[in-house]
């Protein structure tokens, strides 16, 4: 278990603990959630670096700490995530290697 540490609308620190498993995002002020960049790099199955990109790249709107880390809203990733599923269920089927693969 993690904890991360996220900013309310005064700017006070608050603690928020998060499960391994299903990213329990943090709540912050209007009732969002945020998630870190790891947690949306585990829903997408990519590298934490990739998320950073997606932000630098406009793709992906980042919040920062206090800290200076990034945090992205968990509405709009699940919005890009929705986006992609379609994607990638239309893509090929892998092909199997072996000797019956030719």
């Amino acid at each position: 278990m993690t904890t991360i540490q996220t900013s309310s609308p005064e700017g006070l620190a608050t603690d928020a603990a998060t499960t391994p498993a299903a990213p329990a995002a943090a709540p912050v002020a209007g009732g969002q959630a945020l998630l870190t960049p790891s947690e949306v790099a585990a829903l997408f199955r990519v590298d934490p670096k990739t998320v950073t990109r997606w932000a630098k790249a406009g793709k992906l709107t980042s919040i920062r700490t206090l800290g200076g880390h990034r945090r992205y809203r968990s509405a709009e990733v699940m919005a890009l995530l929705e986006q992609v599923a379609p994607t990638e269920a239309a893509l090929p089927a892998p092909r199997a290697s072996g000797d019956d693969a030719s």
